[in-house]
């Protein structure tokens, strides 16, 4: 099973696309370490840079509505799992994005817009480190300043069972 815990990045903003997530452009790669380095390459939001020491840290994202909206593809998932990054926390996930999240083992969490804003406001001028408990389906949320946060969560049972089996071709390797 993959590692759901770790620093949070923060992307205060709906509708951050696939090719925000990935360009385009690097469609054509098929080995996911060849995305590594492009994650977030074209997004556009104030304060955010775009460099390797921005995903060295980060382990967890949190954002907005409708994440992962726009092309269809594997490859927007996949450059954020090269990157360690398995939880992605939102408001909304397009659909397909979410179910790609899920079918490679991963994390896409959908939370209501005041949990979603609380996490935001205990991230202000702090580091916030996430730890997830899949048992109790809780989020924990620490700053380097002391302050704490806990939200429950839900996933649906299959979700939950690819997350476990580590994606889906683990799961079809098991069952099947």
């Amino acid at each position: 099973m993959k590692a759901f815990n770790g620093p949070v990045l923060f992307l205060d903003r709906s509708d951050i696309n696939t090719d925000e997530i990935i360009p385009a452009k690097y469609l054509t790669e098929i080995d996911k370490e060849s995305l590594m380095s492009h994650l977030l390459e074209d997004l556009k939001l104030k304060g955010f840079t775009n460099s390797g020491e921005t995903f060295e840290k980060a382990r967890v994202i949190v954002t907005r509505k409708n994440f992962g909206c726009g092309s269809s593809r594997e490859h927007a998932p996949w450059a954020l799992e090269v990157n360690g990054i398995h939880t992605v926390i939102a408001e909304s996930f397009a659909r397909i994005f979410r179910q790609n999240m899920f079918n490679g083992g991963m994390l896409a969490i959908e939370l209501d817009k005041k949990s979603i804003d609380s996490i935001f406001a205990l991230g202000k001028n702090a580091t916030v480190i996430c730890s997830v408990n899949l048992g109790r389906k809780t989020l924990s949320f620490r700053t380097n300043k002391g302050k704490r946060l806990t939200v429950p969560f839900s996933l649906m049972e299959f979700d939950e069972t690819l997350v476990a089996a580590g994606g889906w071709v683990d799961f079809a390797d098991k069952k099947y």
